[in-house]
């Protein structure tokens, strides 16, 4: 690679009576130019800046669109204005043995403005070049003879081989270092190797002492099915965890079994036994941890990581003896654009149409970043804050006949006042032989319908007295039989309900809901979108039914379709979090529509409808 030692940098030092000569002109250029392709290179990197896309025109020419290159060494390569060229004409193409060939720019200099030397000596040429020009030229060679630069060495991913067949072979990839409390990912790589027709399944388990699975749990199942790739092509699947913060300095990944099986040829794939990626734990943050990666690499490692050709595109042939046809331009695999702080602004105003802008301006500059987010495992329980429960005693005294009635005292519930629904169960104690012990068993209801099996139950009619005003309630129990106890005991559950007052004094008044365009007419399988209009209320999630069948389709996002018959048809429309917020919509659908009544009925209005529920206690 020409000029591939930029540094160490040399400048001229001037001084009064220095004779300049012809190399200390060249040292004065070769000091700016070289400093300005060092930073570009440790800046920018290697890649394209914009434009150069490839298309071919017909089956014997491609297009090479305008744009700008930064080789392996920093320089510039600009393609000024679009080229059109046959492929038989780049160079390389004669040297083409294979069917997959790479379209590459290299950076090319030309001595240009021959003029005649005035103080040539007899020895020296009478002409020299006045100019050098800075520009480019394409060239074509075998895919498997493309050189991209060698990859430089990193401690950062662990990358273990879990298989390898005659067409696919896998592997696990995640970082050696991971940090205690934060999220990261383990990824399955699975790699086409031969051009061969063939497909590939693979399952396994992986044991993750030291994480935590989305799910909760210490295992990750990881599959890929029915893979079918190119040569060379990669399938990713990718499957996040939580580093539990727990002491230790080291923890592993085992995969403990695995099996891959190729289809189409039967190819055998030879399968890892276990396979053990051992991880070093840390305090330190993920953005530290990286940043540290990326600055531990020295100069040595680099400079020249990248080749000095920089390839544009992918070129199919179907080739013959005495001819060839372009198949296919490809574009390349990976992102071959470079990032450039001067596009911040435009790719801030496009990632608007994808991410809020809030989340755009925390993620920016972000100091301590995860990895990603993995939704949290949810915990089982929640507010309980209306529901009560407690055991009560009805004292019966001596001698207690069938019919006598017998009452608690007032037992507070501990709900407030309000509209409470008490129901009590007879509690009682009996032999569980699976257990071998006594077992506390409740019966909500008749206790007569489990007389048989309970010769100690006691039959009793029951009545509850709610003290709405009090927040408490009274029981009543009436003996349907002579007993010799002398306590009745009751599980109570108490469950407060909203009144309707409260309905509409808290949660529900005033709000409601209306369908933007309530009535419709439609032609049969044809679609539309019902709009909802939020009063007094903040937006809030929405669900759609259809109150018949056959009525039609409708999506959970509000598209109808309408079904293939004529008729009117009713949609109802309410909030999820509150199914007594709602309103209906409806289809008109006609088979042959009359121009003055087709779309939207306008002067018909949806009024708003809040259902309260009738709660029988």
């Amino acid at each position: 690679m020409p000029n591939s030692q930029l540094y160490p940098f040399e400048r001229n030092r001037y001084y009064p009576g220095k004779m300049l000569t012809t190399a200390d002109f060249q040292a004065e250029q070769s000091y700016h130019v070289n400093k300005m392709r060092f930073m570009n290179s440790l800046m920018y990197g290697s890649g394209l800046v914009c434009g150069c896309g490839v298309f071919n025109l017909d089956d014997l020419s491609i297009l090479v669109e305008s744009g700008v290159v930064i080789d392996g060494t920093g320089r510039e390569i600009i393609i000024d204005t679009s080229i059109v060229k046959k492929l038989s004409t780049i160079e390389g193409f004669d040297q083409l043995t294979e069917d997959v060939a790479c379209l590459c720019v290299r950076f090319k200099e030309t001595d240009i403005h021959s003029v005649y030397a005035v103080s040539h000596r007899e020895s020296d040429q009478d002409y020299e070049f006045n100019r050098i020009s800075e520009g480019f030229e394409l060239f074509l060679v075998n895919k498997s003879e493309y050189d991209e630069g060698f990859d430089v060495e990193s401690e950062f991913l662990s990358r273990e081989r879990i298989f390898k067949g005659a067409d696919f072979e896998g592997c696990l990839v995640m970082p050696t270092t991971v940090c205690k409390g934060h999220n990261v990912k383990i990824r399955l790589e699975i790699r086409k190797t031969t051009a061969a027709d063939s497909r590939l399944s693979f399952s396994g388990m992986l044991d993750i002492p030291g994480f935590s699975a989305p799910d909760g749990s210490q295992q990750i199942s990881i599959n890929a099915d029915d893979v079918e790739l190119a040569e060379g092509e990669v399938h990713y699947v990718d499957y996040w965890m939580t580093v539990l913060n727990q002491p230790g300095i080291e923890s592993n990944v085992i995969l403990r079994s695995g099996s891959a099986h190729a289809f189409e040829n039967d190819a055998a794939i030879d399968t890892e036994n276990s396979v053990t990626i051992r991880v070093r734990l840390s305090e330190d943050m993920p953005a530290s941890l990286v940043g540290r990666e990326l600055g531990r690499l020295n100069l040595e490692m680099r400079q020249g990581v990248s080749s000095d050709a920089i390839r544009l595109a992918d070129v199919k042939l179907m080739r013959t003896d005495s001819a060839y046809v372009i198949e296919e331009i490809r574009e390349l695999e990976k992102n071959k654009y470079i990032d450039l702080p001067a596009q911040n602004a435009v790719r801030n105003e496009y990632m608007e149409y994808f991410v809020k802008e809030a989340d755009i301006r925390s993620n920016a500059g972000a100091e301590t970043p995860r990895f990603a987010d993995v939704p949290p495992t949810v915990t089982a329980g929640g507010d309980l804050g209306n529901v009560a429960t407690g055991v009560l005693e009805i004292p019966l005294g001596k001698d207690a006949k069938s019919g006598d009635i017998r009452y608690s005292g007032e037992i507070t519930h501990g709900l407030g006042s309000g509209n409470v629904y008490v129901s009590i169960g007879y509690e009682y104690l009996s032999e569980d032989q699976a257990l071998g012990a006594n077992a506390k068993n409740t019966i909500y209801g008749n206790p007569e319908l489990f007389s048989r099996q309970a010769q100690q139950l006691v039959d009793a009619e029951t009545a509850v007295r709610v003290l709405n005003d009090k927040g408490s309630f009274v029981v009543a129990a009436r003996l349907l039989h002579d007993v010799d106890f002398l306590v009745l005991t009751y599980r109570w559950v108490a469950i407060k309900f909203p009144s309707g007052d409260d309905l509409e004094a808290t949660d529900y008044y005033g709000k409601s809901i209306t369908a933007k365009t309530p009535t419709v007419v439609m032609r049969p399988r044809e679609n539309y979108y019902f709009g909802v209009q939020f009063n007094n209320m903040d937006p809030c999630s929405i669900t759609y039914e259809l109150t018949a069948p056959g009525s039609g389709e409708v999506t959970t996002d509000g598209v109808y379709t309408a079904p293939g018959k004529e008729g009117v048809y009713e949609i109802r429309i309410y909030c999820s979090d509150m199914p007594m917020v709602c309103t209906y919509a409806y289809a008109i659908v006609k088979t042959n529509p009359n121009d003055t009544d087709t779309g939207v009925i306008e002067e018909q209005k949806s009024e708003p409808i809040v259902q309260i529920p009738d709660l029988k206690l």
